[in-house]
């Protein structure tokens, strides 16, 4: 097991053809960076603006430092671009490098959920005001990227969230490239949609990805201008167009919109916890389903995933009575 995952030289063929999958490049000297500052409007808490883009402890694209500032990495129109911001006093200060700098610093103010308006929240339950009095730094989202949340939102399908992780991190690092600019660690960029189209076969057996979900990734990637061009519908009409990818459903499509679009409304339906979570806390009923769920999220509607984060950030969770859910390592057969 000692050398399992150690390095390889990068597979070139596939059956078929070749593959075209570069060869990890030496990181280049460090430009200057861009950058820009905002103060945005009320309080702002980066780390829980910002953590549902973080995808488990060891994400190559996510690291927050101990200074409190957040480095993350993306593949946007113009190429890979990293951006680090850092909370000082009532303003942000963001820096950015690589091609795509000038997108992410433009979009920074959205980003820090400068486009959401916590302020049409109104709490209907005691736990729930709680938790928003005690976290008013709280804001969504927007990133304007569909990809970079579509494809680990589809390799955290019905498995366990480090097993989910684990893939993840294992094929950006292999498969993806250096961050630009001075990133702490080995921050990578997650791969192009043709990169990721050409990923063999046994990468993903090795990276415990059943062919199930890499299936689904490979259909969406072949289709991703389409996909990233729903960052300009409403959330609603988004997912309906990512659902048209076979083995996307309604838990995949509302944890992408969540993060791209930034949807206040966009409740997942069809979680292991999230229902008897919601149903704990507001009623009692550490049993319910996703009817149950929704139905006691109705006093929320337009409002209905900000409540289920809050929720979530109240602490308010039903004790464990069963095991942990077995985790399979597909890499090992």
């Amino acid at each position: 097991m000692a050398g399992r995952f150690a390095p390889r030289p990068p597979r070139t063929t596939v059956p078929g053809g070749h593959a075209g999958v570069p060869a990890r490049l030496p990181r280049q000297a460090t430009a200057a960076g861009r950058e820009r500052t905002y103060v945005p409007q009320g309080p702002l808490d980066l780390g829980l603006v910002l953590g549902p883009l973080r995808r488990g402890p060891g994400d190559p694209t996510f690291r927050a430092m101990p200074d409190g500032a957040v480095w993350r990495v993306s593949r946007t129109p113009l190429g890979p671009g990293s951006l680090r911001v850092t909370a000082r006093g009532a303003a942000v200060r963001a820096e950015a490098w690589g091609p795509g700098a000038e997108w992410l610093l433009d979009r920074v103010p959205e980003l820090l959920g400068a486009a959401d308006d916590p302020e049409a929240f109104v709490p209907r339950h005691r736990v729930v005001a709680t938790a928003r009095h005690r976290r008013p730094g709280l804001r969504l989202t927007r990133t304007g990227l569909v990809l970079e949340s579509l494809i680990p939102s589809i390799l955290e399908q019905k498995v366990t969230t480090d097993e989910a992780y684990r893939a993840w991190r294992l094929l950006v690092r292999k498969f993806g490239e250096p961050a630009p600019g001075p990133v702490p660690g080995q921050m990578c960029v997650m791969p192009d949609a043709r990169t990721w189209a050409l990923i063999p076969s046994w990468e993903w057996h090795r990276a415990g990805v059943d062919d199930k979900r890499a299936s689904t990734i490979l259909r969406s990637v072949r289709v991703a201008a389409r996909l990233e061009q729903t960052v300009g519908m409403a959330p609603e009409e988004a997912r309906a167009r990512l659902e048209v990818v076979p083995g996307v459903g309604p838990w995949t499509s509302a944890e992408v919109v969540q993060r791209s679009h930034g949807a206040a409304d966009a409740v997942t339906v069809g979680d292991l916890h999230l229902p008897g979570i919601v149903g704990f806390a507001l009623a009692g009923d550490r049993d319910a389903d996703d009817a149950a769920m929704l139905s006691l999220l109705e006093p929320y509607a337009g409002q209905r995933h900000r409540a289920a984060r809050l929720i979530l950030l109240s602490g308010r969770v039903p004790a464990r009575r069963a095991p942990r859910m077995p985790r399979w390592d597909v890499g090992r057969l």
